[in-house]
């Protein structure tokens, strides 16, 4: 095992320890377990793609700077949602930027096309949490338009190229918006503990699978 090798070993062990204990962590509700854990896991996701890749993606880096400081700013629901909303806004923007400059050709059909179960999934979260939105209406229906393009994208991308990666970035995007659409269950309709558990655990497998997409586009383009 070469050292590359020997540190990628070293970093994915440690974001899986780090996974793992900060969803004990919100099974448990321990608060001081989550303010731990909880904004190391994109940084562990960081480091994990800068050993594996030769020329890391500042774009990609950007979306889990961003998405850090989601995390932190989640951790006070209450106080900064709306800013925790506009750092996970400003990751997703940047994910479609990534997808988008692996899509050749684009054309509005395919948009289209593409872009109905998504706007079909967003209206039924919006018209399950509606009543409960109030201020926040605007805010979420930007984010939700947000986070469907980027499930649009990562569709398109990977009809138009089927390669395993394009898979990775397909599923991890679809889990994304899963992890979203919990965050709004939980918050606008139905609170409980096994929420927030889904919420984590999706969220965790989201990252890794466009981290791992990301990792594997860079090796392929290095070779």
């Amino acid at each position: 095992m070469n050292n590359q090798n020997k540190k990628v070993l070293v970093f994915s062990i440690l974001f899986l320890m780090i996974s793992v204990l900060e969803v004990y962590g919100t099974i448990q509700n321990n608060k001081l377990l989550e303010f731990i854990f909880k904004p190391l896991i994109t940084v562990s996701l960081a480091l994990l793609y800068i050993v594996s890749v030769k020329k890391p993606s500042f774009l990609f880096i950007s979306a889990l700077f961003f998405s850090f400081w989601g995390d932190v700013l989640l951790l006070f629901p209450e106080k900064y949602f709306v800013l925790g909303l506009v750092s996970f806004l400003l990751t997703h923007l940047i994910f479609i930027k990534i997808i988008r400059g692996f899509i050749s050709q684009l054309d509005s059909k395919s948009i289209i096309k593409s872009a109905i179960f998504f706007i079909v999934y967003f209206g039924g979260i919006i018209f399950l949490i509606l009543n409960n939105l109030k201020e926040l209406l605007i805010p979420v229906i930007i984010y939700g338009l947000v986070i469907s393009a980027f499930g649009t994208f990562a569709l398109i991308n990977y009809k138009k190229s089927k390669t395993t990666e394009n898979l990775w970035l397909l599923i991890g995007a679809l889990i994304f918006i899963l992890s979203d659409s919990i965050i709004a269950i939980n918050k606008f309709y139905s609170n409980n503990t096994l929420l927030e558990s889904l919420i984590m655990i999706t969220y965790i497998v989201a990252q890794y699978l466009i981290c791992k997409a990301m990792i594997a586009k860079s090796i392929k383009e290095e070779l």
